[in-house]
């Protein structure tokens, strides 16, 4: 039996992971698969891949591609959801300010240098037309770090995923301001070269498992109910995120599609230049 970790946000994204290992479909292929959850996000499963914690991560694109560059040993697979991520821009309930211009000078919490609220936060005020080398940012380490930063005025506003942070909009925790789309693919699956190394066929038959789960996902009877259950969401924002989030079907990432996205990334500043994209992927079917 072959011991691999595998890591991601613990959103309605990866319930197909939940899925296939309450099915033990990985134990028939003689793989023990162990889940992780990361609340913190990529900056944390980024932490995670370089210190060898977990083998396999479902991460922001932006978020492992910064890493990768910056020296993280693995390799980015395939994407797992090929639509964007809708970034919901927040303010505390009580905040004075009202609309996105408002923001241009106001403190954003992180949940870490990194990962995506700290990347797409660069991405918004490029958008915006703001000075990115005048961002300031708070450290906060998760979702409910950015409440709490939120609510006692440590920080101004809070970039997070859309529908996972709506139940707190409905209960007037927060106030979005706007949207913030990724302009790119927004989860891939990485993996730490070290297992890429010894456990090729291991990697590929989980990656098939979960591909032939994501294919008819929405498909899947009631599971618009059981996602609202499960993830305390309200019925109709999880038919909206179903209708809008589109899973890989398995087709490999391509160096087009990194090159792509790594010369949004120096345009918006996330990076200092683009580098060879054979750098950072790896074909599972070659």
């Amino acid at each position: 039996m072959t011991n691999l970790k595998v890591g991601g946000v613990p959103e309605h994204f990866n319930y197909p992971w939940y899925s296939t290992l309450k099915n033990k479909e990985y134990s028939k292929q003689n793989i023990n698969l162990r889940w992780q959850d990361f609340p913190g996000g990529t900056g944390q499963m980024c932490k995670a891949l370089r210190e060898g914690t977990v083998d396999i991560a479902i991460v922001l694109t932006e978020g492992i591609i910064k890493d990768i560059a910056a020296g993280n040993p693995s390799k980015i697979l395939q994407t797992y959801v090929k639509t964007p991520l809708i970034w919901g821009i927040h303010v505390g309930a009580k905040s004075s300010f009202k609309k996105i211009e408002d923001l241009e000078h106001a403190t954003i919490a992180i949940s870490r240098f990194g990962s995506g609220s700290h990347l797409m936060a660069i991405v918004n005020a490029h958008n915006q037309g703001w000075d990115v080398t005048k961002l300031k940012f708070k450290v906060i380490g998760n979702l409910q770090g950015g409440i709490d930063a939120l609510t006692n005025g440590e920080a101004d506003y809070f970039m997070w995923e859309h529908f996972t942070t709506k139940p707190l909009v409905d209960k007037g925790v927060f106030r979005r301001i706007d949207d913030c789309p990724t302009p790119w693919p927004c989860f891939v699956v990485a993996v730490r070269n070290e297992v890429l190394e010894n456990n090729f066929n291991e990697v590929k038959a989980v990656l098939d498992i979960i591909n032939n789960e994501t294919k008819d996902f929405k498909t899947v009877e009631n599971i618009d109910t059981i996602l609202a259950e499960r993830y305390e969401q309200k019925l109709e924002d999880i038919k909206e995120w179903l209708k809008i989030t589109e899973w890989n079907d398995g087709t490999p990432i391509t160096k087009n599609l990194i090159t792509n996205i790594q010369n949004k990334m120096v345009t918006f500043n996330v990076i200092q230049e683009a580098i060879n994209s054979d750098f950072f992927i790896k074909n599972m079917y070659i």
